[in-house]
């Protein structure tokens, strides 16, 4: 009997190996995306040509290689043990198949797996918990294109956030709760991905409701819903509430900009210099925007973090694993996907 509903598991993407090659081909679709270098087309193939993939390339194969593993990329490794346990869980009724927005498995072998299974249903699901263009977007713009080209489309159901879920938010604060209790930090650091400031603009958010990119965002709203900044302030807020953190004892950040723009602050870095000033020893760096472990959780946070705050004179830092494939998670993205 064929599986009724097929669900399709989206996650960013990753190189083939962490070797220049390898990675500057990556590279190379990833910031060729207009949704995510929201530029013009001359000065974004000018941008990525000219100053980007000569000049980072090989820096960016060196930061791969100090996570790599044996088996391979670490997000894919956490991906691939996701869908098992996913699998395991939700049984024959489910077809179940990954899909990277760059790289391998593509979007479009992920669909056919789930196609030639002769579902009736799909479930789109990108691995993103706050919604943006440029991930959240691409991803699903992505997916109906390859749809858009078959003869037979099933039912589809799209998931594009579940930055306030409950089952979500459960699963977070069951891997944090006891890390917290055995660690006893100073201070708590929500660390997300960045954006470009413009590009959180756009979603509209800013110019209907009282922020200005600097200070908290507002409570979510329908005229803000889109906004990636707000979504990230929900969330924690979310799991300061979970987790009985006064407002004093965390805080929120983003990381991993790129280039000399202004993205969405504060920015982690900085604000680990902050809290330095403040006498804080202890950190705790927790990152719920990304559910899998990967380059900037492993190499920005656990590597790059650590040796900075170190070099501040911070005196321990805690890095949380992301959720991965723990049976609180895949028992969440059941919850998440129920119709």
């Amino acid at each position: 009997m064929n599986p009724r509903t097929g669900l399709l598991l989206i996650n960013l993407g990753t190189p083939d190996s962490p070797q220049p090659q390898d990675v500057r081909r990556y590279l190379k679709q990833f910031l060729s995306d207009p949704r995510v270098v929201d530029l013009p087309a001359v000065f974004r193939w000018l941008l990525l040509h000219g100053v980007i993939l000569p000049l980072r390339s090989r820096s960016s194969s060196e930061l791969y290689q100090k996570i790599w593993q044996p088996e391979g990329s670490p997000l894919l490794i956490n991906s691939d043990a996701l869908l098992q346990g996913l699998a395991t869980k939700m049984g024959e009724s489910y077809a179940i198949a990954l899909g990277m927005r760059y790289g391998s498995p593509s979007i479009a072998e992920g669909i056919e797996e789930l196609l030639q299974q002769g579902v009736q249903r799909l479930i789109l699901l990108p691995l993103f918990p706050q919604y943006s263009s440029a991930a959240t977007g691409s991803v699903m713009e992505e997916a109906l294109r390859i749809l858009a080209g078959k003869n037979n489309i099933p039912e589809i159901h799209i998931i594009n956030e579940f930055h306030a879920h409950p089952a979500y938010i459960k699963a977070l604060c069951s891997m944090i709760v006891p890390a917290l209790a055995e660690f006893k930090p100073d201070f708590t650091l929500l660390s997300y991905h960045g954006l470009p400031e413009r590009q959180v603009r756009r979603s509209g958010g800013c110019d209907r409701v009282a922020c200005d990119l600097k200070d908290p965002c507002p409570a979510i709203s329908t005229s803000n819903q889109f906004c990636y900044r707000a979504q990230c302030y929900a969330t924690s807020r979310l799991l300061a509430q979970e987790l009985n953190l006064p407002a004093h004892a965390y805080g929120v950040a983003f990381q991993s900009r790129l280039g000399r723009i202004p993205w969405i602050k504060p920015y982690t870095d900085e604000y680990l210099t902050t809290l330095a000033e403040q006498g804080i020893k202890r950190l705790t760096l927790i990152s719920p925007g990304f559910v899998a472990d990967c380059l900037e959780t492993l190499e920005e946070l656990n590597i790059r973090a650590r040796e900075q705050w170190h070099r501040l004179g911070g005196e321990a830092l805690q890095v949380i694993p992301c959720l991965n494939a723990a049976p609180a998670w895949v028992a969440a993205i059941e919850e998440i996907i129920s119709l």
